[in-house]
């Protein structure tokens, strides 16, 4: 056991700090899937590893399915323990769902009576903070943490984009990539293709190499970034970005997030 706890630490050292970062994700456990009524399981959480529940759950309550004519499907049989939540959907009808945690909030800090004080909360809640509170900054963040399922023949009715905070729209279809191939997608801002963004994509499965294995890529001028997968598997993407077009006079600025999780099927 000492031997373990000395090789962990040597390797904890040796990673680069984005890859001891914690990381949200939604894993469904099909993502292309064909039947009348079919069901899928969803694990939710942020973990240090991919896909690995290790350190807190994604929480049920921002949750947000969009079925395959664009209407909203509630999750079923929802559940949150220490590490992950978990909930069922029954696919329905034939065609792809788009399956999100969609988070809209603001953070400020302050300072009241020469402590430096914390607070989230929504801008409704924002009145609640003391009266007499000093110098006060408030940022508002827009995070969309994301996963596709098919049943059946895909479509992309559910994938059109909302027009808030980062997406990502597959320029093929996100349920239909593969090992090998290249894949082009589009980043979008607030409905608007955005350049300079720099996604960063990793394998799953961290927990078993040394590196991350990292693919890093950057939004051209038309948004778009191309990726050629290496192999089959479940990918984590993320990206995000920071600006000044918040929807609340308060706040001073805007930090946006984006995550996903694909599969990359065998040739």
């Amino acid at each position: 056991m000492k031997r373990t706890l000395v090789l962990a630490a040597a390797l904890a050292a040796a990673l680069p700090f984005s890859a001891l970062a914690h990381k949200a994700w939604l894993l469904p456990s099909q993502t292309v899937i064909a039947g009348n009524t079919p069901w899928i399981t969803v694990d939710g959480a942020v973990s240090n590893d991919l896909f690995y529940f290790n350190h807190v759950p994604l929480r049920l309550e921002s949750v947000v399915i969009t079925a395959p004519d664009g209407t909203a499907v509630q999750p079923q049989n929802g559940a949150t323990g220490k590490f992950r939540s978990v909930f069922d959907v029954e696919l329905e009808q034939q065609g792809t769902y788009r399956i999100a945690s969609v988070n809209k909030g603001l953070s400020a800090t302050y300072e009241l009576n020469g402590e430096r004080k914390r607070w989230r909360g929504t801008a409704a809640a924002l009145g609640e903070l003391p009266k007499d509170a000093s110098n006060l900054q408030v940022s508002e963040s827009v995070g969309r943490v994301e996963t596709f399922v098919t049943n059946g023949a895909p479509n992309a009715t559910a994938l059109k984009p909302t027009g808030t905070g980062i997406e990502l729209v597959a320029l093929a279809h996100p349920n239909d990539l593969f090992a090998g191939e290249e894949a082009t997608f589009r980043v979008l801002v607030d409905g608007q293709p955005k350049a300079g963004l720099e996604v960063e994509i990793v394998r799953g499965a961290t927990r078993y190499r040394n590196a991350q294995d990292e693919i890093k890529v950057t939004s051209d001028a038309r948004g778009e970034i191309k990726v050629t997968w290496p192999e089959a598997g479940m990918y984590w993407l993320e990206t995000g970005s920071e600006d000044s077009k918040t929807t609340v006079k308060q706040a001073a600025k805007r930090r946006l997030s984006y995550v996903a999780t694909l599969e990359v099927l065998p040739q």
